[in-house]
């Protein structure tokens, strides 16, 4: 284990500008797993948790990127559905090897082109997932599979399309999980603690992982899941990354766990790896002696599927995919994806309490996205080419949230010395009345979407702007507040925020 002193070359370490204010990245599962792209469907995967705890959890796991996981739980429906879809004798390798196949001749620039499109900063990739297959020809090959990983540069590929339409590269890598270097397969809270490898010949291999990565690619990102090994020397390898890439950022899930000094709570709540951010959560409150386990460095939290009711004090990103699985989900129905209204309101909230929103894409094993997937993040692009200067280089606000006089929900965020007032949904009424708002006399108002000046006055008990006749048909609407504005006691927040 390392020591404090070790974690000390980063006290202080500011947050890179860059990314504060690009405020969305695009987070793309691909791999093995989308050749069958088949998990359940979850309504409601808090409720999911609640109800069954860990092991009904990783029985009816909707996340399909777990395939090889919940495909060998007996009885499971992922299980029951590879039998009867493709055979007893089919294994995970038929999918590594097809998907092999049909990555080869991938057009990557398509995702590369529905991020860009989706004004997206960033695009995070998940070069290994807990499956251990690799998107890029690994110099460290697996240590008992072998060759398990794709023969094309994936990695770099992507890498290139992303940099060459301005965006940023990350990369997210598991190191906490490589199901296939101890045969593991989690059915409940002990399987859990076991899979997470940490002997001398796995920290070689996933520290080479990572060193390779870096030297290759210098990710803009360095995104890791679940853990890290406890006996390997973190904060060497946080150092070797700054001094490669000096604005790169790190996320929270590299916490270093020694099960066999006391630390199996900690390692059976993080080993549920993304669903543990939902099922840290629902514990009872007097059994969290801890927050969420984090390394004792990081430069952004990344909880999953979450909001947040007031601002942070430091950032974090919100980590959900288009609907209820990362990668694609043949399974999932239409009314399980995002809505374009849902989306634009979901980053509105998320970037007015200083947020960042990481959100995933699966496409198919040929580099195609699918279209009920692209056509939220399409629309959320259009509304950023509109709304934009509200949401990219913003921060938040003295207040995050507010409710109109007519009941509708609205987000603050500050664009310099502006005021930006961001409604959820289009005014029922004609003047748009802030409760608790107070502005001076230099005060002015403006339609972000269609630069109209607008009457603004402060009427004593709240602002007041009168709308235009005629409202632009969008899900969320801009009215940047200039000059002198308050938000005095009496301002108003929404009794229940949205989640």
């Amino acid at each position: 284990m390392t020591h404090a002193a070790d974690w000390a070359q980063f006290a202080g370490r500011a947050l890179p500008t860059w990314y504060d204010d690009v405020k969305l990245g695009i987070f793309v599962h691909w791999g093995p797993y989308s050749v069958p792209r088949w998990a359940p469907r979850a309504g409601d995967i808090q409720q999911l948790i609640r109800d069954g705890g860990p092991r009904r959890m990783l029985r009816e796991n909707p996340y399909s990127e777990w395939y090889l996981n919940t495909m060998r739980i007996p009885g499971s429906p992922t299980a029951e559905h590879h039998r009867s879809t493709y055979g007893p004798d089919c294994g995970y390798r038929h999918f590594a090897e097809e998907f092999t196949r049909e990555a080869e001749d991938a057009d990557v620039d398509q995702i590369a082109e529905l991020a860009a499109a989706a004004g997206a900063g960033y695009v995070v990739l998940t070069t290994k997932h807990h499956d251990g297959y690799t998107l890029w020809p690994a110099a460290h090959p697996h240590p008992t599979l072998g060759a398990h990983g794709s023969g094309r540069d994936l990695v770099g590929a992507l890498d290139e399309a992303v940099r060459a339409r301005g965006m940023r590269t990350g990369l997210y890598y598991s190191g906490g999980y490589d199901w296939p270097y101890n045969d593991a397969t989690l059915t409940g809270p002990a399987d859990l603690l076991l899979a997470m490898p940490d002997d001398p010949t796995y920290v070689r291999y996933v520290e080479g992982h990572v060193r390779e990565l870096i030297e290759r690619y210098r990710p803009a990102v360095l995104w890791n899941d679940i853990g890290w090994p406890a006996s390997a020397d973190l904060p060497a390898l946080f150092a070797d990354y700054y001094a490669a890439v000096p604005d790169g950022v790190v996320n929270d899930r590299w916490a270093q766990t020694d099960v066999k000094r006391g630390g199996a709570a900690e390692a059976l709540v993080r080993g549920l790896g993304c669903l543990a951010q939902l099922a840290w959560k629902l514990l009872p409150e007097d059994s969290r002696e801890l927050s969420f386990p984090a390394s004792p460095h990081h430069d952004v939290t990344t909880p999953e599927y979450a909001r947040l009711e007031t601002i942070a004090e430091t950032k974090w990103e919100t980590v959900r995919g288009v609907g209820h699985s990362f990668a694609a989900n043949r399974n999932e129905d239409p009314a399980d994806i995002v809505t374009a209204g849902e989306l634009v309101h979901m980053l509105v909230d998320v970037v007015s309490k200083n947020g960042n929103l990481l959100i995933g894409v699966g496409p198919l094993p040929d580099g195609s996205v699918p279209d009920e997937q692209q056509e939220p993040l399409r629309a959320l692009g259009r509304w950023l080419h509109e709304n934009g200067s509200a949401i990219r280089g913003s921060r938040p606000w003295v207040v995050p949230a507010g409710v109109a006089e007519d009941g509708t929900e609205v987000r603050f965020t500050r664009t310099g010395d502006d005021v930006n007032v961001i409604t959820l949904g289009t005014p029922t009424a004609a003047e748009l009345v802030l409760p608790g708002l107070v502005a001076g006399p230099d005060v002015r108002a403006l339609l972000v979407s269609t630069g109209q000046t607008l009457d603004v006055n402060d009427r004593g008990d709240g602002v007041c702007v009168r709308l235009p006749g005629r409202v632009p048909v969008s899900p969320a609407h801009v009215v940047r507040l200039s000059g002198e504005v308050s938000a005095g006691k009496s301002a108003r927040g929404p009794e229940a925020l949205p989640r």
